[in-house]
């Protein structure tokens, strides 16, 4: 999405009823709704226009929906019941009398809408979804523990921009009509209180910066400035950047000690301070030690923002082994199945990285990389040029250049050479190859019959059930060593950070709460920074295609509420 024609618009003219914290996703939504009913918004954001949309720009647009036509044109039963079993088994919420009360709340409220008038909504905007539905976090094994009992992963025809513009449309269209004014470069530093109520924000201009989109900006202060309104909406995203704040609030004693190698799936301005900020002006920030760290981060070889890692989104087939060379065992071992259960396997060793090990037919159908930029093809919605990238031989274009630049990436055509490469780039212990052969010639002999005790090819034969996993994205079953399914591939993955999963409590109407349990006046957030709603929507874990949605639907909330109001 290009860039808006910058105007400056910073007089103290404008008066506004409502004062929005952050320009990405969820504070697009509410300034849309807030417009929509007459209100005056002013939108402040510490970065300049070029990053309208914030994070979201940057994602796949996955999109979380339940019992869509998607999936019924693909044969897939879905249905609310289903979806809330999973949401609930996933979530595992059990602080209930305290800071899972408004999580658990946001959770029914969010997947019954998902079911039901979350699509309406989009498409009146004229937003579109892709016709086949990716299955994300396949889940542990268990109908009633965490994953996706089916695919719901719908992704955005354009992907983040094009989320992004849905909204961004309308809101630009209001800031033509008089109604919305953006800030750009206004750095808050303060929520202003009287009498226990939130009445406005204090902060820093900061020089401009006319860097391009995620790109490190300067931090620079300029001048000073001061806004005043009803009620402040706080939009600015979680602590991804952060992460020195990530390895404070890190679970160590649930999934293993904090990752010292840790590359970041989002720009340097996620930094999560006004969590601080809100925390001070009376709310209350919960589930500090719920995150959501990607195990499959590569490196970006193209990078845009300090530490610039993309996660690999992928099938189920590649070999999954730790540091020391062992197979990642069970459910969370298989590629996709279980973020945070293949977590604890990694970091269990005393290291933070682990291998894939997989064939050039693997990575040409089972691998697709996280984010906009790395889908030229859909983000572009150009048909001709995508069925030509994804129909034709080979893996995609921007895999194949990770493949061939990327510094996490080995290709041998002997699995010798591949274990000499992989211990080249190693952190930790040498790999031994025939502990690394032994495992993998196991591995290959369950696949002379349809019947398997392997629980990854297990996996791989349920995901080819599904019509658009068998004919785009996951490979026809075939052993690792088979050399005309070569040359062989190894990749060393990386922690990737990238969600936050707690933040500040908020009820159904994204009113912040305070340490006594009921709103603090005037103060409201959503999106990442609200845990996406409640302070803690997903619990323990996430099914994936709902960080958006979150974003949209508690950003919502808030524009609603305060349209009544």
């Amino acid at each position: 999405m290009p860039a808006p024609a910058v105007r400056h618009r910073d007089d103290m003219s404008f008066t506004p009823d409502v004062i929005v914290v952050g320009a990405g996703l969820a504070g697009l939504v509410a300034t849309h709704e807030l417009a929509q009913a007459g209100k005056r918004v002013l939108v402040l954001d510490q970065e300049n226009r070029k990053n309208l949309g914030g994070q979201a720009f940057w994602s796949l647009g996955g999109l979380f929906f339940v019992d869509s036509p998607e999936q019924r044109r693909t044969g897939i039963k879905d249905s609310a019941e289903l979806a809330t079993q999973d949401w609930l088994g996933s979530a595992g919420f059990d602080r209930l009398d305290d800071e899972d009360v408004w999580g658990r709340r946001w959770a029914e409220a969010y997947v019954a809408w998902a079911a039901g008038g979350k699509r309406d909504y989009l498409r009146a905007l004229g937003h579109r979804v892709m016709p086949m539905v990716g299955w994300a976090e396949r889940g542990d094994g268990s109908a009633t523990g965490h994953g996706n009992s089916v695919p719901r992963f719908h992704i955005t025809w354009g992907t983040g921009p094009r989320l992004v513009e849905t909204f961004a449309d309308p809101v630009l269209k209001a800031e033509t009509g008089g109604l919305v004014q953006f800030a750009f470069r206004h750095q808050v530093d303060e929520l202003l209180t009287e009498d226990g109520a939130v009445v406005g924000v204090r902060g820093s201009v900061l020089a401009p910066d006319d860097s391009d989109r995620g790109v490190k900006s300067s931090r620079d202060v300029v001048s000073e400035f001061e806004h005043r309104a009803a009620a402040v909406v706080v939009t600015s995203g979680g602590i991804g950047h952060n992460h020195a704040l990530m390895r404070a609030n890190w679970p160590t004693e649930r999934i293993g000690p904090a990752p010292e190698h840790l590359i970041s799936g989002v720009p340097a301005h996620v930094d999560g301070r006004m969590l601080e900020i809100s925390e001070r002006a009376g709310g209350r920030i919960v589930n500090r030690d719920r995150l959501w760290a990607y195990t499959e981060g590569i490196t970006n070889w193209d990078p845009i923002w300090p530490d610039h890692g993309i996660r690999i989104l992928p099938g189920p087939s590649s070999m999954w082994f730790d540091a020391n060379g062992r197979r990642l065992s069970g459910m969370s071992g298989v590629p996709g199945a279980d973020t945070n259960g293949a977590m604890k396997q990694i970091l269990a060793t005393g290291h933070d990285y682990s291998w894939f090990v997989l064939t050039q037919s693997i990575i040409e159908k089972e691998f697709a990389l996280s984010g906009s930029e790395q889908n030229p093809d859909i983000t572009g919605r150009d048909i001709r040029v995508l069925l030509k990238s994804r129909l034709a031989k080979g893996a995609p274009g921007p895999v194949e250049r990770f493949k061939e630049h990327g510094v996490d990436f080995v290709v041998a055509s002997s699995l010798d050479d591949l274990v000499t490469g992989m211990n080249e780039i190693a952190r930790g212990p040498e790999l031994d190859p025939t502990i690394l052969e032994r495992q993998i010639v196991a591995r290959d002999r369950e696949f002379d019959n349809a019947f398997t005790k392997d629980v990854q090819v297990m996996a791989i034969h349920n995901a080819r059930r599904s019509r658009m996993d068998k004919i785009v994205r996951v490979a026809k079953p075939h052993r690792i060593l088979d050399p005309t399914h070569g040359p062989l591939i190894a990749v060393r993955l990386n922690v990737l950070s990238r969600k936050t999963l707690g933040g500040l409590q908020t009820n159904l109407d994204s009113q912040v709460i305070g340490a006594d349990g009921t709103p603090v006046p005037g103060l409201y957030a959503a999106g990442e920074v609200a845990g996406f709603g409640g302070g803690g929507v997903h619990g323990y874990n996430a099914l994936e295609g709902t960080f958006l949605g979150g974003c949209i639907f508690s950003g919502r909330a808030a524009g609603l509420a305060l349209a009544r109001d």
